[in-house]
């Protein structure tokens, strides 16, 4: 096989890569979407649900101590999928990128086409750029994951503020507390997103 060829049998092979990893990424946006609907579609039925047992003080208490701890373990395992879809999603980004750099290198000559595929490196500045954003770890908080764990704090804040008020604990001091607990949740989430996507960007 001479030059020619070889370079003619590497772009074929190149186009081929780049549609797999498109097909890849289509799956992983249908996932992560499918997921999300899925548990919020759960949250839904659950606060309607409420709707109807709320005004029996018999009722609603068994009812939250049931649905609540149910609800956070969904969101939970929902969470820590979406992220891995996440990272998958940038990495397949990555991936295109890459490629799209070795198609500005020796198809466009001086043209532009693939200008933004020069710069191409091994981070996830890169992923992120390709889909009009600015790089940086707070652009995490624009995902699926992100929405899912907030939400997720939400429900964590809200079960343990009437776990507290459960005890006898005052309205203030109920309410600081569930507060507090919503934004350390939120946090925590957070930065295992972004600490899991640095591991696995390396």
């Amino acid at each position: 096989m001479d030059e020619s060829e070889r370079e003619q049998a590497l772009l074929t092979v190149l186009t081929t890569e780049h549609y797999a990893l498109q097909t890849s990424r289509a799956g992983t946006i249908a996932e992560a979407t499918g997921r999300a609907t899925i548990f919020l579609s759960v949250l839904s039925a659950a606060l309607i649900g409420l709707g109807f047992v709320a005004s029996n003080d018999k009722v609603v208490r068994p009812y939250l101590a049931a649905v609540l701890p149910t609800l956070v373990i969904i969101g939970v395992l929902t969470f820590l999928r979406l992220v891995e879809t996440t990272v998958e999603n940038a990495l397949d980004l990555l991936r295109i990128q890459r490629i799209r750099a070795f198609y500005h290198s020796q198809l466009a000559g001086e043209h532009d086409f693939f200008a933004d595929a020069v710069a191409a490196d091994d981070d996830m500045s890169t992923a992120w750029n390709m889909v009009g954003t600015r790089p940086g770890r707070w652009e995490f908080l624009l995902t699926t994951a992100a929405l899912v764990g907030a939400v997720n704090a939400v429900l964590s804040g809200l079960g343990i503020a009437l776990l507290a008020t459960s005890v006898g604990v005052g309205v203030g001091v109920t309410v600081v507390i569930g507060v507090l607990v919503a934004v350390v949740a939120s946090g925590v989430q957070f930065a295992y997103i972004v600490r899991t996507s640095a591991a696995r960007m390396r």
